[in-house]
């Protein structure tokens, strides 16, 4: 499918997967490509979110999860992550009327005690405005690291396993997907990364263990909804096996 066609195949629409996750990465390469200052990287960013939100909208994508924030981001410079935090808390509040034009509904995975109070409130106040909303439902991993997740799910395990409620030989992957951040969404069936890195940096470590993995060199900065379509597109054109023939 051409790029410039900004539509989908019959084909994809028929086996659109329920729910896609994406690495967005390139934001610094693309500012320091153009000479300018890494957070204007992050501001344009705030667009190709805007644009790959209302793709997934239009098509009838049950669940996008968007890696916004890692747990090793807080090791990025003070001046860095304060900007991102400011322009998180305005995403949130400003795109508001678009999430709701859309139907979109707001979810948050990750270590969110940390992020600032405002941050926090003004991410309580738009789940909670969009709360009605029974379309899309847009999970942004905020502070969030794969690792820390399953440490907090077995500790969880671990105190339950202490107290009687679950016995050791009841441990399974159900139950340990029960105790994740993601226990009331399906996993992800496609993961996608931009800026041509091939790694999953801590990403849904347990989640994406049978997911399609489509890496495109496109910057985040510049992914749009035709590259979201032609990640959609190799989704159709691979065989999920789940290790049979």
């Amino acid at each position: 499918m051409s790029s410039t066609a900004h539509q989908l195949s019959s084909q994809a629409k028929a086996i659109l997967p329920a729910h896609v996750a994406i690495i967005m990465d390139g934001n610094g390469r693309w500012a320091k490509q153009r000479h300018l200052p890494r957070v204007e990287g992050h501001r344009q960013g705030v667009e190709s979110v805007r644009a790959v939100v209302r793709a997934a909208g239009e098509i009838g994508l049950k669940y996008l999860t968007l890696y916004a924030f890692s747990v090793e981001n807080w090791n990025r410079p003070k001046d860095e992550v304060d900007t991102l935090m400011k322009y998180l808390a305005r995403y949130l509040k400003n795109e508001i009327g678009e999430l709701n034009r859309n139907n979109v509904r707001l979810e948050a995975i990750g270590q969110i005690y940390r992020l600032p109070e405002f941050v926090q409130e003004q991410l309580r106040k738009t789940k909670a405005a969009l709360s009605r909303n029974n379309g899309l439902s847009l999970i942004l991993a905020l502070s969030y690291g794969g690792r820390t997740e399953l440490v907090e799910a077995m500790r969880s395990i671990a105190e339950k396993v202490k107290t009687g409620t679950i016995e050791p030989a009841e441990i399974n992957e159900e139950v340990i997907a029960q105790h994740l951040y993601t226990r009331n969404w399906p996993d992800p069936e496609l993961l996608i990364r931009t800026s041509g890195e091939l790694r999953i940096s801590n990403f849904l470590l347990w989640q994406i263990s049978y997911a399609e993995l489509v890496v495109t060199p496109t910057l985040w900065p510049d992914y749009r909804k035709a590259q979201f379509f032609e990640a959609l597109e190799e989704y159709t054109r691979r065989h999920r096996r789940f290790g049979g023939l």
